[in-house]
């Protein structure tokens, strides 16, 4: 199978120097190896993607000297994909109806405490059909318990990490899905969640690595659940190191880092870019 990869950015915000470290990885890799390079924008958060943003992030790759495949897959336009495969697995009874708000489940959580992992389970019958009734809103939840009765337990989960998770993770790393809890796989004011998306997406288009930072190797066990639940192949993962500024942060969009544009209006060039995060 031909190697393929992508950079999958949100138009949420400007791209900065840690999105380019990540795209010029990925598309390193994809000329390395004489493969596909797959741009794709995962724009499901519709409340907070903006159409500049999504012109800026083509911008500022063209500058940095990256080509891509066309067309552009745009989540937004594949909805449909999405909530056919929410509805096979609801068909398996392998996702539930959850209730509960996000206050509810922060209650007794203090403020810099992590979020624990949420293991729910459907209500009855008659308590759903009331709380539907009196229209209340609610999310869809991946069951863990369903899920591990229809594999027959996650012990054949692996996924090949060919990079280093956060704490050196390498080689053939065991799933441990139940480390993410129920997680939600859509809800009513974003039609589908990041992790339903990502998978069905990586599997359509055919990518056989995920390139991507250190801050996202604990998503793959839950993906790698996904992938085996909807019958999809498991790409081999390659987690990078993440850039960080000098305050000793990685650099993020919440953290208003200096952005691609920003560094373009100061005559910084891609190749003085590259040479400072050791892409040469």
């Amino acid at each position: 199978m031909t190697f393929a990869t992508r950079f999958a950015p949100s138009p949420t915000g400007y791209l900065h120097r840690g999105h380019a470290f990540s795209a010029l990885t990925a598309f390193d890799a994809a000329r390395k190896s004489q493969g596909r390079f797959v741009l794709r924008i995962e724009d499901i958060d519709a409340t907070r993607s903006r159409p500049e943003y999504e012109a800026a992030i083509f911008e500022d790759l063209a500058w940095l000297g990256l080509e891509w495949e066309q067309p552009v897959r745009r989540q937004s336009e594949h909805l449909a994909d999405y909530q056919a495969a929410i509805e096979g697995l609801r068909e398996r009874g392998l996702v539930y109806r959850c209730f509960r708000t996000r206050k509810e489940l922060d209650i007794g959580r203090a403020p810099h405490e992590p979020a624990a992992p949420f293991v729910g389970a459907p209500l009855s019958a008659d308590e759903e059909a009331a709380r539907l009734e009196r229209g209340e809103a609610f999310a869809w939840r991946l069951s863990l318990e369903a899920a591990r009765e229809a594999l027959g337990g996650f012990r054949g989960l692996t996924f090949v990490e060919e990079g280093a998770g956060p704490n050196g993770e390498t080689g053939v790393i065991q799933a441990r899905p139940e480390l993410a809890g129920d997680i939600v796989l859509a809800r009513k004011d974003v039609g589908v969640a990041y992790h339903l998306a990502v998978v069905l997406d990586d599997g359509l288009q055919a990518v056989t690595h995920v390139i991507r930072g250190q801050d996202l190797f604990e998503a793959a066990h839950i993906q790698r659940l996904l992938q085996a639940l909807l019958s999809l192949p498991t790409p081999i993962y390659r987690h990078h190191r993440l850039l960080t500024g000098p305050d000793g942060r990685r650099y993020a969009k919440r953290d208003k880092a200096q952005t691609l544009r920003e560094l373009r209006a100061a005559g910084v060039a891609p190749g003085q870019l590259r040479a400072e995060m050791d892409l040469t």
